[in-house]
């Protein structure tokens, strides 16, 4: 039996989950860095943040993938700060916190509540990682006045998989990037050289839990995954040995986003090799390279 959020709820496992999920703010060792801020005593993480959720807006979006924005959106929280330093980052100012502002968890329970109100087909929550107590407490809240849509985990795909098996149950959509194939470009292009193996292991344990997509009748996605990879230039992130990689070790059968929004932005004019936009034959080859791995894959 399929569980969710609700159910976790009735039994009273989500209060456990919140307990659980709380003691790793002190010492935080929420994800890959662990880098042991007290964050409920005013310290800020490696990432940027500290005890109180912070976001930089939140409302329906209609450009997510197609089967998260349906006829009313995709309700999106944007949350502040990331563990990733990406130097191309098209979302810095949110990232690097530059725009935020505190939620307390009974204020981030109101906003999920009212996405819902406005119509919206899911609560999308964006790089959450660093949040993910202050969430499952305000999910326990917005349950108990009502909350029913399903939630979307929308993140770098740098997650630490005991962390996720936290989420077992309460998230019913992850949406994670597969960036990069190999330490070297990870270390490059967003400080982190482990990114490759990290994000593997992540994205097999969200399969684990969630498995392949599935839809409703009117097409909207009510479980399971989402895997977006940005395309750059010149090959830089290895997209034939990521493909390969989901297809044998993940779902030859996964829903996959090959994304050809990329520019140069925030620092990346410092690296020649990317300070340019993906040209259509490069994108191309991407697209060649991911129906080679699998011709089951379903391409959004």
């Amino acid at each position: 039996m399929v569980m969710n959020y609700l159910q976790l709820f009735k039994t009273g496992e989500l209060q456990h989950r919140t307990t659980v999920l709380e003691k790793m703010l002190a010492p935080c060792n929420l994800c890959p860095r662990e880098c042991g801020a007290r964050r409920l005593s005013g310290e800020r993480g490696e990432c940027g943040a500290g005890e109180l959720a912070e976001i930089s807006g939140y409302g329906p979006h209609f450009g997510e993938e197609p089967p998260l924005v349906g006829t009313g959106g995709s309700g999106t929280i944007f949350f502040a700060f990331c563990s990733l330093r990406c130097v191309f980052c098209q979302n810095y100012e949110t990232s690097r916190g530059k725009e935020k502002y505190p939620v307390s968890p009974g204020k981030l329970a109101e906003i999920m509540l009212e996405l819902q109100q406005t119509g919206c087909e899911n609560i999308n929550l964006v790089t959450p990682t660093h949040y993910v107590p202050q969430i499952v407490t305000a999910l326990l809240i917005a349950c108990d006045q009502g909350l029913r849509l399903p939630l979307v985990y929308n993140c770098s795909g740098y997650e630490k998989t005991g962390s996720l098996r936290n989420l077992e149950g309460i998230i019913d959509i992850y949406m994670p990037d597969i960036k990069y194939a190999d330490s070297q470009t990870a270390q490059k292009y967003s400080r982190i050289a482990d990114y490759p193996r990290v994000a593997k292991k992540a994205v097999k344990e969200m399969h684990r839990q969630v498995g392949d997509l599935v839809l409703d009748r009117r097409g909207v996605a009510k479980r399971g995954l989402i895997i977006r990879h940005l395309v750059m230039p010149g090959g830089v992130t290895g997209t034939a040995a990521l493909m390969r990689f989901l297809a044998r070790e993940v779902s030859p059968a996964s829903w996959l986003n090959i994304m050809d929004q990329y520019y140069p932005t925030y620092l990346a004019y410092r690296y020649p090799e990317i300070a340019r936009r993906v040209t259509p034959r490069e994108f191309a080859e991407a697209l060649q390279a991911t129906r080679k791995a699998s011709p089951d894959f379903h391409l959004l």
